[in-house]
């Protein structure tokens, strides 16, 4: 933990530093107890997210997809930048995953993993608008 306060909720950091080491199952899990408590839609997106690199890990492509698609709805509504994330990136990712996916759908379970490009968040205090509610808690 830094020495110094953020200005981000303790859960995201948490998130993405487990997101960035590809720990995707516990970043998807630091921030469900936030968003059960919240109901973020944020968080939730997020979650999504991190699932769907959870299936390519375990090389689950109807997971993959499934899981982007959803990420996508739920992130949609925070572009351009939300709690410090630039969503618009973690939205063109998705859909260039998607298309690999599409592009190369006779993958081996084994070999998503060298298909989809896997991801990294930077939190950012510019991307910060200042109202978000989960700044609140």
């Amino acid at each position: 933990m830094s020495a110094h306060p953020t200005p981000f909720p303790t859960a995201l950091e948490a998130f993405v530093e487990l997101f960035n080491q590809e720990a995707f199952w516990e970043s998807h899990e630091v921030l469900e107890g936030p968003w059960r408590e919240t109901g973020s839609d944020f968080y939730h997106g997020l979650i999504l997210y991190a699932s769907a690199f959870v299936h390519v890990q375990r090389g689950n492509p109807h997971g993959i997809h499934a899981q982007l698609a959803k990420a996508e709805r739920f992130l949609r509504e925070f572009r351009p930048a939300y709690l410090g994330v630039d969503v618009g990136p973690l939205l063109s990712h998705a859909r260039v995953c998607r298309k690999l996916m599409d592009e190369h759908p006779d993958t081996p379970g084994d070999r998503w993993k060298e298909v989809i490009p896997l991801p990294k968040i930077r939190l950012r205090a510019e991307h910060l608008r200042g109202d978000e509610p989960e700044l609140a808690r």
